[in-house]
């Protein structure tokens, strides 16, 4: 990942909104939620959470999925992943076991 991809990715999720569709989608894991359903859980307007997920897919962290009428959305784990490496790229200076909490904080702990 790039500053720049890096400074969208940031930028998205520092909105309240966004961030709480964001972490709702990482709980739904890989099955996702469809955008109506997004909307309600968030106790938001459909139009308004649709342009929040819009800003998430193009930043990276979001991917959606079309089912006949029902679009369903995913958090993408791989653009996440990419953005907690670019920041932790040169972490702790060479002591990687300084890095080991952060890295047990952000481990699924059910898999």
């Amino acid at each position: 990942m790039d500053k720049k991809s890096a400074l969208s990715a940031l930028a998205a999720l520092g909105q309240e909104t966004r961030l709480e569709a964001f972490r709702l989608l990482v709980k739904a894991g890989p099955d996702g939620i469809p955008a109506g359903e997004v909307a309600q859980r968030l106790g938001a307007v459909q139009n308004t959470t649709s342009a929040h997920l819009k800003v998430l897919s193009q930043a990276g962290l979001v991917r959606t999925e079309r089912h006949g009428r029902t679009v369903r959305y995913r958090a993408d784990m791989t653009g996440f992943r990419d953005l907690l490496a670019y920041l932790m790229e040169d972490c702790c200076n060479g002591a990687p076991e300084l890095c080991r909490p952060v890295i047990d904080a952000v481990t699924c702990k059910r898999c």
